[in-house]
């Protein structure tokens, strides 16, 4: 009678979007992964000092990580919904970030868990996520920040939250070049009102061109000539559908900015 020999577990392509202490030796991760969307899982061990896991659970390091489901016991059994580490692999990626490209990979971070359900999968947008971080070290701000717009239009998009960007939303007339428009979150895109900067008409369908071609280089690039505009109307979109006037990101990064240049006593 022939033997069943049990099927190696899956790798699935992730990141660590947050981690949490659960015992004394273990962790819970918030992982992004391409094929189940954000999961839950706990990492039995990977605080000891000698865990292999210390070295592998880092923030914006792509990993191929391994899963199992099924309740463990003891004193650090993790919820039911948690699913447990099997192994983690470092599978290569970008420098480890720093300074302000450290926060810019928080912010993306911050916008994942709030906005994203778990075991919901957007393959898309994990990919947008994989190319917008080498993206966050850039010494040039622009590109940074066209990184970041970038990043949010596909976020947005990908929660059914974004209009098409090419047409008056209540209208479905083109949107015209030569004009300026505002994004509002109930009325999508609408034409600016006096005192309003709005955002040209061209950069709009130029953006919306970008997000059916699916190229993140192409969408960062048709952010740049409107990088003010555009961060004030996603800033906007953002915070109207969290709830919330700011991001802690934002709020941290402020603060850390007031602090140090604020004179000494």
């Amino acid at each position: 009678m022939a033997t069943r020999t049990a099927r190696a577990p899956a790798m699935l392509e992730s990141f660590v979007l947050h981690r949490y202490d659960w015992s004394e030796s273990s962790l819970i991760l918030d992982l992004f992964t391409r094929e189940q969307g954000r999961v839950a899982v706990a990492a039995k061990g990977a605080k000891r000092p000698h865990s292999q896991l210390r070295a592998v659970l880092l923030p914006f390091q792509r990993l191929h990580v391994a899963l199992a489901r099924g309740r463990a016991t003891g004193d650090d059994a993790a919820p039911p919904e948690v699913q447990t580490l099997r192994s983690a692999e470092w599978a290569g990626g970008a420098a480890m970030l720093t300074g302000a490209a450290l926060f810019a990979g928080f912010h993306c971070n911050e916008l994942l868990m709030k906005f994203i359900a778990r075991q919901d999968p957007h393959p898309q947008l994990f990919d947008a996520y994989r190319e917008t971080l080498p993206v966050l070290g850039d010494a040039e701000d622009a590109a940074v920040q066209a990184a970041l717009r970038a990043f949010e239009l596909v976020l947005l998009r990908e929660c059914g939250l974004l209009p098409d960007l090419a047409c008056v939303t209540q209208t479905q007339a083109p949107v015209a070049a030569d004009a300026r428009f505002a994004l509002l979150p109930e009325a999508g895109v609408a034409p600016a009102r006096a005192g309003e900067a709005g955002v040209p008409g061209r950069v709009l369908v130029q953006l919306q061109a970008a997000l059916g071609h699916g190229s993140m280089a192409a969408l960062r690039h048709a952010c740049r000539p409107a990088l003010p505009e555009l961060k004030a109307v996603l800033r906007g979109l953002v915070h109207y559908h969290l709830g919330t006037a700011a991001l802690r990101t934002r709020r941290v990064m402020t603060d850390l900015q007031t602090l140090v240049q604020s004179p000494t006593r």
